[in-house]
Order: C-alpha cells, then sequence, then structure tokens
C-alpha cells in the first residue's frame, strides 16, 4: 500500500483523525507508541529544532527533506509535510517529498517570505497565485493517492467567507483536502467543512489563535482531521531547559534523575536488546 493509500485510509478509520507532530525520527517512534495513526513534519518545527532559527521562511527543500526521510525510514505511519509555499516550484517539492516517503504535503497561500499562522502580519498572495501553486502541486503528485492539502491563511486578513471561497477556488484547481488555518471558533469550522467537499483539518497549535477543541468538537464541527503540530516538541523543550538549569546551578543531576527517561525505556523504544 502506498503511503498516501495509508494516510486516506487513516482518514477513514478515525474520525477526526488525530495527526501528532514529529521533529525526529525518535519522537515519531514515541507518537507511533503512543497509538498515533498519522505522523507530521512541521515546517516551524524544522526551523526552530533542525536549524534553531525562526520559522519565518529561512528554511529550504533540503532541510525538510532531511527531517522526512529520517523519519519514514524508521517509522512506517502515514506522514504529512509541511512545504510552506513550495518554495517557487511545488511540483519539485512534491516529487522530493513522495520519493522521501511522505503521503501527503499542505503549502499555503502567503508570500514566501512567510510567518507562522497564528502571527499577525501575515500577507497572502493573489487567490490566481495560489490556484497556480496548488495546480504546480498536484502536477508533480506521484499518484492519484498522494494527498496535496491546501492551507488558507486568508481568514486573518479578509474573513471567514472569503476564505472559504479561497478554499473552493483550490478545491477547484486540485487540492485534496483544506487546512483552515487560525480559525477562532467551531463555527468557522462548521462552516468551512459545510462548504466543502472534501476533509478540512484544524491546526491545534499551542499558543495560538485556535482554541483547543476536543474531539468531540471538532467531531460535531464536520472537522476531518486534527493537527498537533508541536505539542510534544514543546513540552520537551520545557523540560531540557529545566534539566540543564539544575545541572548548571546544582553540579549535579540528581534533582532531575526521577525526570528523565530510563536507558530502559529508551532502548524499548528503538527495540534494542542491549548484549550483556
Amino acid at each position: 500500500m502506498s503511503a498516501g493509500s495509508k494516510f486516506r485510509k487513516a482518514l477513514q478509520t478515525e474520525k477526526p483523525l488525530q495527526i501528532a507532530g514529529a521533529i525526529n525520527a525518535y519522537a515519531a517512534l514515541l507518537a507511533q507508541r503512543a497509538g498515533f495513526r498519522a505522523l507530521y513534519v512541521s515546517g516551524a518545527g524544522v526551523a526552530n529544532h533542525s536549524c534553531g532559527v525562526p520559522d519565518t521562511g529561512l528554511t529550504e527543500l533540503a532541510d525538510v527533506l532531511i527531517d522526512v526521510r529520517r523519519i519514514t525510514q524508521r517509522v512506517d505511519l502515514p506522514l504529512l509535510v509541511d512545504i510552506d509555499t513550495g518554495w517557487d516550484d511545488p511540483a519539485t517539492a512534491v516529487r522530493e517529498m513522495a520519493a522521501a516517503g511522505a503521503a501527503a504535503v499542505h503549502l499555503e497561500d502567503q508570500i514566501p517570505a512567510k510567518l507562522c499562522g497564528h502571527l499577525p502580519g501575515k500577507h497572502i498572495v493573489s487567490v490566481d497565485e495560489m490556484i497556480g501553486r496548488v495546480k504546480a502541486a498536484v502536477c508533480g503528485k506521484p499518484s492519484r493517492d498522494f494527498v496535496v492539502m491546501a492551507r488558507t491563511d486568508a481568514a486573518a486578513n479578509e474573513g471567514v467567507p472569503a476564505a472559504i471561497a479561497r478554499a473552493q477556488a483550490y478545491v477547484a484547481a486540485g487540492a485534496d483536502m483544506i487546512f483552515a488555518e487560525a480559525l477562532h471558533t467551531l463555527t468557522d469550522y462548521k462552516k468551512f467543512a459545510a462548504a466543502l467537499k472534501v476533509p478540512v483539518l484544524a491546526n491545534l497549535t499551542e499558543f495560538g489563535q485556535t482554541p483547543y477543541f476536543t474531539l468531540k468538537e471538532l467531531r460535531s464541527a464536520g472537522i476531518a482531521l486534527a493537527l498537533y503540530p508541536l505539542s510534544a516538541s514543546r513540552a520537551a523543550a520545557a523540560a531540557s531547559l529545566e534539566v540543564y538549569a539544575a545541572i548548571r546551578q546544582d553540579g549535579t543531576q540528581r534533582a532531575v534523575v526521577g525526570k528523565m527517561q530510563t536507558r530502559a525505556d529508551l532502548y524499548a523504544i528503538l527495540g534494542y536488546k542491549s548484549k550483556k
């Protein structure tokens, strides 16, 4: 079964489909252990955690491919990948992602010097320009099963009705699914889902514009996919800082060893049996 087929099957199995962000292959293994049926590589995750820079369009296709390949070589779950605005060549980006093992991608309607979708000051390209991106991305699909998802950030600048109209145009251009970014209410999501005949994704990133809706609430709104792009990595970063601070201050890790993953647990996740 192709990666795209696995993604579509997972979508039929679980409604809404919970998609866990994984910043590296080990995080993907942890998400798999927790029972998730699909994974996600965030553009912000690559920028922040792999490159140590803000998510402002500084990363390239090659940066994302490194993390994608490492994850798909280790975990068999279908992977959705953020390809930002397509790096001026969405068809090539899609072909490269598919070759790296991705099941799906999403691209957005911001300008190339983009911002996190939940920050103010975003600038949106014209509908025609985004339609061009979508059509190019669709041309890069290796098969019909591979998923091209169009993300619209237009609700913040143009309002929900205009964002829905954009989404409809993107679907007409060939988008398989829609990523409705930074909506504020369940009513907004209901409007999106009702207006479109394709699955709609809700991004439940922390500290953003969208409330932490439950699966039950999203299901009632007709949402098909629930994305948690950086939840685990945020928690890991906070825990790491606490450990670093304790070691630096105390001169020993004794006070925080109890908060660490044991060697036995690590090996269990990796499927490794040490030779004694």
